[in-house]
């Protein structure tokens, strides 16, 4: 059915009735650009909004499309008076959305593709609405990246700043503690900064919520700045003093009365307190009243280099032709990227490696790492002639997405629900990622982890992912290699020095992956 049709019908049921003539067609095309660009990405939305209700990270993020829609509202009656107009650059913005869309679907990258089928909707809006319109429209636009799963990628750094403040706290408070990594040892008790006790989500949220007041109650980016960076540093150390005091309690009155009162203070009632504190600290200067406009349409119209970029409009036909073009492209793109897979060898095997002997693998704690849809996954241990022993895991996969990620969560050394922990960061180079675990509040383990495709070798995942991406992107399947040299410390066993030890009697590391997995 045409939009005219459409719009037809919409006047007959006084839908529309208050909107200007000039807005109505534009409006029926841009639901239709969103409906269209909404199924090419479908898979990212539904992976989104299972995020949003499953995680109590993004939990917040529920809240975002009714925060947007009320954005828009109260502009709703000054953005009316703006003329909308298609707008041949706003179809780049489009193209550049779907194609970061493009790059991080093919290669796995939840957060790239994500990113990348939110920002195709306020860039349908550059285009068939112009850019006076996205002006008016540019907070509610620009929010919507929080529409976005991000910050799980600081939780290791916000663990060890948590785990340092809390020394700090319980040594002035004159509890005896070591740390090492993010574990601390007190005498009531071993505890951990977990990935849950980091923080993370009440640092997104209040970023969130404070950029969102800073636009509402703010005119002034002094104090706009002024608020974020407390915002910023606030629930970082509330967090703290949250964990410094669950081990201050734990010494009086037992670890279990402890942890019992964290989970339930632990929630929203924590970030409700954190929020309060804001509050209080900034309600005076707060210099915006509530019934000010959100924006002047009248500056708008008569902005000169708004009008300016006017003059690159374009008919909404050839807008809306440009767009359906583009969203079929790129479903055909991302199809023929998804399909390829490289050819990998039948049978594989771990080599010998001079000066070291195969043995049977016996771990003090279980120790397997992760390799989800790996055609190939080998795990072993080899003992040097001095006693040093050393273990190593190789996976080969045939391509790279969603359930075969090498670099996803859960994947590799660290693998969740095992009595394995993330402690610190382990020592690495250009060519390999270190990290140091502990089982059991015992046993220590360092694992060194480097990926190798085409010619690169590298321990850095964001390096290998933009490898994989471009491979995808030119339609150029290359197997995956994933290897983990990973060395337990005893009395008689120094796991820096034994990976040592071993690196250097492989030789080129790239090389020797690609004769395991039979490439040369």
């Amino acid at each position: 059915m045409p939009p005219e049709a459409t719009l037809s019908q919409w006047r007959q049921q006084g839908l529309l009735a208050n909107l200007p003539d000039s807005w109505r067609q534009p409006l029926a095309r841009l639901a239709l650009a969103w409906v269209a660009l909404f199924l090419l990405t479908a898979q990212d939305w539904f992976d989104m909004a299972w995020q949003w209700w499953d995680s109590s990270t993004y939990n917040h993020i529920l809240f975002v499309p009714a925060i947007i829609g009320w954005l828009v509202w109260i502009r709703r009656e000054d953005v009316l008076k703006l003329t909308p107009q298609g707008w041949w650059p706003g179809l780049v913005a489009v193209g550049g959305a779907l194609f970061l869309w493009l790059i991080g679907s093919i290669a796995g990258v939840n957060l790239v593709s994500q990113a990348g089928a939110v920002l195709t909707m306020p860039a349908a809006v550059l285009a068939i609405l112009g850019p006076r319109v996205s002006y008016g429209l540019l907070f509610p636009l620009a929010y919507s990246i929080f529409l976005i799963p991000f910050g799980d990628e600081l939780v290791p750094a916000l663990q060890m700043i948590t785990a340092k403040i809390v020394v700090v706290l319980v040594e002035w408070s004159g509890i005896p503690a070591e740390i090492d990594g993010v574990f601390i040892n007190t005498p009531a008790g071993l505890f951990e900064v977990a990935e849950a006790c980091s923080g993370v989500k009440f640092l997104i949220a209040m970023i969130a919520l404070g950029i969102l007041i800073c636009n509402v109650c703010f005119n002034s980016w002094k104090r706009r700045i002024g608020f974020m960076a407390v915002a910023l540093a606030l629930p970082i150390i509330a967090n703290g003093v949250r964990a410094w005091g669950t081990i201050y309690i734990a010494q009086s009155q037992g670890v279990e009365f402890a942890a019992g009162f964290d989970h339930v203070f632990y929630g929203w009632v924590f970030f409700a307190i954190v929020i309060g504190l804001q509050l209080a600290l900034w309600w005076k200067y707060f210099d915006r009243a509530p019934e000010d406009p959100a924006i002047d349409p009248e500056q708008i119209n008569a902005s000169p280099w708004l009008a300016r970029l006017a003059r690159y409009g374009l008919s909404f036909n050839a807008v809306t032709a440009g767009l359906c073009a583009m969203v079929l492209a790129f479903a055909v793109w991302h199809g023929l990227a998804t399909r390829s897979e490289a050819s990998v060898a039948e049978q594989v095997a771990l080599p010998q490696v001079p000066g070291w002997q195969l043995i049977d693998y016996s771990p003090m704690v279980s120790w397997e790492p992760r390799a989800g849809g790996a055609k190939h996954r080998m795990l072993g241990r080899y003992r040097s002639n001095d006693g040093q022993e050393v273990d190593v895991f190789v996976a080969i996969y045939a391509s790279q997405g969603e359930g075969r990620e090498a670099t996803a969560f859960g994947e590799g050394a660290l693998t969740p629900e095992t009595s394995w922990r993330w402690l610190e960061p382990g020592p690495s180079d250009q060519q390999a990622m270190g990290d140091y675990l502990l089982a059991e509040g015992r046993v220590k383990r360092l694992a060194r982890t480097s990926f190798r495709r085409g010619e690169l070798t590298t321990g850095s995942p964001a390096r290998f992912k933009l490898a994989t991406m471009a491979d995808r992107i030119l339609l150029r399947p290359r197997p995956t290699i994933m290897l983990i040299l990973s060395a337990e410390q005893k009395t008689d066993n120094n796991p820096q020095q034994a990976i040592a030890s071993f690196e250097k009697a492989l030789g080129d590391r790239g090389e020797w992956m690609d004769r395991v997995a039979r490439l040369r």
